[in-house]
């Protein structure tokens, strides 16, 4: 009797950093201009946010998977979740499913929606130790950003924690811009043609 021969056949999906990080760099520009009042209204932001920020994340998250990346996994689609929720959010108070939804809106509850993306944002930013600098970077900016989210829905600190958040928003963005073009270009050339900063080496 012939034995069959059992093939494993795996298949190299090309990594998808690159239109994740680019996804975030693109929602916090756009989000920043706003917070930083070069631009004003949210109409022109939610595409942005649905589209970049929580569809491209979530694209990003799926192929982390595939690759059997859980850090990349949970990242992307942790906070491509979170731009869909909050666009949503936006949507609500503005009226856009109706009136009775709009008028019951508290600031206070997405305050503690920031709150629970802060908790999970610092221990996705020790994590981030272990992966490069640049990441981390990102990760650690993103506390102050969430940080500032907070306070400002809990009502708490003044004007200070919505600038606190328009600028982390910024250099949120800047560092995505130089991540996304890392992730392409290094790959693409088959050497580090924009550093990224090697692991911490700490927990590893």
């Amino acid at each position: 009797m012939d034995k069959e021969e059992v093939k494993m056949v795996k298949i190299k999906n090309s990594d998808p950093s690159a239109i994740g990080l680019f996804g975030l760099a693109m929602v916090t520009l756009v989000a920043s201009s706003q917070k930083l009042g070069i631009t004003s209204g949210l109409s022109f932001i939610i595409p942005w946010a649905m589209f970049l920020g929580g569809i491209a994340q979530l694209y990003a998250s799926i192929e982390d998977a595939k690759r059997e990346n859980t850090f990349g996994a949970t990242a992307f689609g942790a906070y491509g979740f979170f731009w869909l929720a909050i666009g949503t959010s936006w949507m609500i108070s503005m009226g856009v499913f109706g009136e009775v939804l709009a008028e019951s809106v508290d600031p206070k509850q997405l305050g503690f929606a920031f709150l629970g993306y802060l908790i999970f944002t610092v221990f996705m930013t020790i994590g981030a130790m272990e992966t490069h600098k640049l990441l981390f970077s990102i990760f650690f900016v993103i506390n102050f950003l969430f940080i500032g989210l907070a306070l400002d829905s809990f009502g708490i600190g003044g004007d200070f924690p919505h600038k606190l958040a328009a600028y982390s928003e910024i250099i949120i963005s800047l560092l995505s811009f130089y991540g996304a073009g890392a992730a392409v270009l290094n790959e693409h050339f088959g050497k580090e043609f924009l550093p990224v900063g090697k692991p911490f080496g700490i927990f590893k």
